[in-house]
Order: structure tokens, then C-alpha cells, then sequence
């Protein structure tokens, strides 16, 4: 007997009602099935009680499953990703192969991947401790705020000064964030296999305006001067503000994603597919 949750994005209906469906479809096949409330409640409840599922399905597009990922971190739960949204990246199987998919999972015909995250912390000026830590799949971002100028900030990587930047924002992502919000900045694409950081400013103000590839052993540090505080979001969920005179300080997560593939969905293939490129 198998223990599934499934989670899905409160505001698409047919994701909420294939998730019910699908919880009486596994309890008639002699599994368990729990639906998990809102994603939102159960980020402030804390995922403990995940500890003992077997598999934890995202019904809904890309965010709902960074959502999904979160709240699994640490649990070494895998997470399946059913595509309700519009680019649907990070998720494996369309909504009419859910049970397919599910069965197989429970015949222990899956691929099993371990996928980077990035930790911040974020500290106030004086302050040893850190008042916020977070941790995402895709990015850490430090952005300006609506109506303001650009952020100003000093970086240095693994203790080392870097370059003070001014730009409207500053992207660290994972492999696996970089056909987002860095892909959009015109950052590189990276193989979600490897492990890096990948730092990227976002319409700077200077004549240096390449990404970083760094190490996954690096550190990424931004301390925020100039006259306006910056917009911290991690996985595209705003997280608050990092005041002037504020660092926040970046580096690979200490506790990898699990995502749970069928094996025909390699990197270049979906890259491919998904952005609709075609062979000249």
C-alpha cells in the first residue's frame, strides 16, 4: 500500500477536482490518499506530517509546484508535477496520464532526480544573526521596489569584493532556475544535472552586464546600500525587504529537491518542446 498526498492550486478547478477524483481512484485500489489543504496553510503548518507519505503529487503549473517543493524540502518525499498551467517546466505528466503515472510509481517504474536548491540568508545592518532564511528550487531575486530607481549593491563572492551593481534587480538561481526568471534577464541556460550558481543583474546600469557562473561551493553576499531598500523573493514569492545598509547572503541548499520523472523527458528534449524550438 502506497501513501500519496496530492496538493493542488486552489484556483484551478479542474486541478482541484482531479485531485478528489484521484484520492477516491487510489482508496479503491487499497492505497492512501491525502488531500493536502492550501498550499499557503500548510507552508505556516509546516510539512512534519509529510514525513510518511510515499509520493507528494503538484496539480497545478510551475509555481504551485515550487510551492509543493518547499513544503517537501527535508522530508525526502519525491514530488510528481501535473501540468495545469501554461509552460508547465517543472512538471512530468499532463492530467490525463495522472493514474498511468501513478502506477507506475507504485511498480517502481521511475527516475528519482536530485535537483540543487539555493539558501539565503538575510541579515540587518550590525546583526550576527540572520533575521529570515529561505530556501528556493529556482531563485533568490533582490529586486527594486515598484516606483523606486534602481538598487545599488555591493557583491562579493565567497568573502571576496566583487563589483558594486546598480540594476532593477539581481537573480541567483539554481540549474534548474535558469529557464525562468534568468532566462528572461538573458542569463544561460544551464543542464538542471549540474551544480552551480548562476548570478545575473537584471538591466544594469553599467557597462559589466554578463551572468556569473560560479562553483557550487561559492557564496554569493549583496549588501544593499545606496538611498532604497530592495524586494527579496524567492521563487517568485515575495519574502520582504532587505533595508539599506542590509546583506543577504547566498549558497547552494543544504537539502536537495526530489523529482520523480518517467524517463522520456530529458534536458534538451522538453527544452525543445517547451520553447517551441525547431531545427533550421
Amino acid at each position: 500500500m502506497a501513501a500519496i498526498g496530492l496538493a493542488s492550486h486552489s484556483g484551478r478547478h479542474n486541478a482541484v477536482e482531479l485531485a478528489k477524483s484521484t484520492a477516491v481512484w487510489l482508496e479503491e485500489k487499497g492505497h492512501e490518499a491525502v488531500l493536502l489543504p492550501e498550499l499557503g496553510l500548510l507552508r505556516e503548518a509546516g510539512s512534519a506530517h509529510l514525513q510518511d507519505l510515499d509520493l507528494l503529487i503538484s496539480l497545478g503549473g510551475d509555481g504551485t509546484m515550487l510551492r509543493t517543493v518547499g513544503i517537501a524540502l527535508g522530508t525526502e518525499v519525491p514530488v510528481l508535477g501535473v501540468n495545469f498551467g501554461h509552460f508547465g517546466y517543472l512538471t512530468a505528466v499532463e492530467p490525463d496520464g495522472l493514474r498511468h503515472a501513478i502506477e507506475r510509481f507504485i511498480d517502481g517504474n521511475y527516475h528519482l532526480h536530485r535537483r540543487m536548491t539555493v539558501d539565503v540568508s538575510v541579515l540587518s545592518d550590525g546583526a550576527e544573526a540572520p533575521r529570515l532564511s529561505a530556501t528556493g528550487l529556482n531563485d533568490i531575486v533582490l529586486a527594486r521596489p515598484s516606483g523606486t530607481h534602481t538598487i545599488n549593491a555591493s557583491v562579493a563572492i565567497s568573502g571576496e569584493r566583487f563589483l558594486r551593481y546598480a540594476a532593477d534587480a539581481l537573480i541567483v538561481s539554481t540549474p534548474t532556475g535558469t529557464t525562468g526568471y534568468n532566462l528572461s534577464a538573458r542569463g544561460p541556460v544551464v543542464a538542471p544535472t549540474l551544480r552551480c550558481l548562476v548570478l545575473t543583474p537584471v538591466s544594469p546600469h553599467m557597462l559589466f552586464d554578463r551572468s556569473l557562473v560560479l562553483d557550487s561551493s561559492a557564496t554569493v553576499s549583496m549588501e544593499l546600500d545606496g538611498r532604497f531598500d530592495a524586494d527579496l523573493i524567492v521563487d517568485g514569492v515575495p519574502r520582504g525587504q532587505l533595508e539599506v545598509g542590509g546583506k543577504l547572503v547566498c549558497s547552494a541548499g543544504t537539502r536537495d529537491a526530489l523529482l520523480v520523472s518517467f524517463g522520456d523527458r530529458d534536458f534538451e528534449t522538453v527544452l525543445k518542446n517547451k520553447f517551441h524550438l525547431a531545427d533550421r
